[in-house]
């Protein structure tokens, strides 16, 4: 990996959001942190106009995003992102044909991942997504499994497979790149746990 593909760049990214669903979420010890910085992520890719594609696992079973994860989605398609929702039975996310449409349509080759459980379907989809080729970053604590020993081995096991493990935080900094702009004052908005100012 050459050291430009280690820092994620605004118009290269696209942000994965995978099953943070109702009955997942309820379930998982670590579910408030994991939605607080999705949510910071979601209105940092809205920020600078950076696609969001958000995955289900089985609604049907699983229910529909939780209630925090639709909101600021909803709040971001309102704020002009381009958001797609994928529904999938597969626990990689491309293996679902629809989802691998998405994400072709973005033309971006970064991809930013957030979701449930971290050693299970954003395992697999990173280690997918590094087969192809894009340059997958997983935000750690964006991430959780029911059982903290998955979560931990999921994320050593990806960065020695290539991927880049990251933080909510620092990702959303170097999406916006630099201080002193509109994104930035959106952005620390966005970190206090604020909705940002319309830009």
């Amino acid at each position: 990996m050459s050291h430009a593909a280690t820092v994620l760049h605004c118009a290269s990214t696209a942000l994965v959001v995978i099953d943070i669903q109702e009955r997942l979420a309820a379930v998982m010890r670590h579910r408030d942190r994991v939605v607080a910085q999705t949510t910071l992520l979601v209105r940092t890719a809205a920020i600078v106009g950076a696609p969001i594609i958000a995955t289900r696992q089985y609604p049907k079973g699983l229910g529909d995003h939780c209630a925090e994860i639709a909101a600021v989605l909803a709040e971001a398609t309102e704020a002009g992102a381009r958001v797609v929702e994928v529904d999938k039975v597969t626990f990689d996310c491309f293996l679902e044909p629809e989802f691998v449409a998405a994400v072709e349509s973005t033309g971006r080759r970064q991809l930013l991942l957030t979701g449930m459980e971290s050693h299970i379907c954003v395992c697999q989809t990173t280690l997918a997504g590094l087969r192809d080729s894009y340059d997958v970053h997983v935000a750690a604590d964006a991430c959780c499994s029911r059982d903290d020993t998955n979560h931990d081995m999921a994320l050593l096991r990806l960065s020695s497979a290539g991927g880049v493990i990251t933080t909510a935080e620092s990702a959303a900094y170097e999406l916006v790149g630099r201080a002193g702009t509109p994104e930035f004052k959106a952005l620390l908005s966005a970190v206090k746990g604020e909705t940002p100012p319309a830009r």
